[in-house]
């Protein structure tokens, strides 16, 4: 009969061990600081952090109105341009009335930019985070979103090719 822990030292798997459990730990120390970024954790890496403050994700309780959002396969959204007031939760009602996949994401330009290069890697990446909804043809979401200070909020389908089609708009905050 073959002894399989013939050749190894206690020592030595212990030794791995603790250095496995300490990159655990090093990696799950880190999540509260991906977290902490508009977007969260998908698909096996972190969206990159905003470099412009967007909002933070709403409360349904204290939502003041609702805007209903469009995609189409012409790579638009309809309407593309959205204004809103500040410190005002908004209900996006998103619904994809195109035969293909559509998504709707809020962030910077930079950051929806420097994601959509990361989708252009990965083209099977999904989001589920508060700042984004994915949804298959035909198919409805939401996004409920506080808007806290003026400025502007972009959006984008970060799909592949939607994105460069000109699928984007923008939240204008007053």
């Amino acid at each position: 009969m073959v002894n399989p822990f013939e050749g190894i030292s206690m020592k030595g798997t212990l030794q791995r061990i603790t250095l496995a459990a300490a990159a655990v730990a090093a990696l799950l120390g880190t999540a509260p600081t991906l977290a902490a970024g508009a977007h969260g954790e998908h698909a096996g890496h972190a969206m990159p952090m905003a470099s412009a403050p967007i909002g933070a994700p709403g409360e349904a309780a204290r939502v003041t109105r609702t805007i209903d959002i469009d995609m189409t396969d012409a790579m638009r959204f309809t309407p593309a341009q959205v204004q809103v007031k500040a410190g005002e939760t908004v209900r996006f009602n998103v619904r994809n009335s195109g035969k293909i996949r559509h998504e709707m994401v809020l962030g910077s330009d930079a950051d929806l930019q420097a994601h959509y290069a990361m989708m252009m890697q990965d083209p099977g990446m999904r989001h589920e985070e508060p700042n984004a909804v994915s949804l298959d043809a035909g198919k409805h979401g939401q996004i409920i979103w506080k808007f806290d200070r003026a400025g502007s909020v972009s959006f984008g389908c970060l799909e592949p090719g939607h994105y460069a089609a000109g699928m984007k708009g923008a939240v204008s905050v007053q």
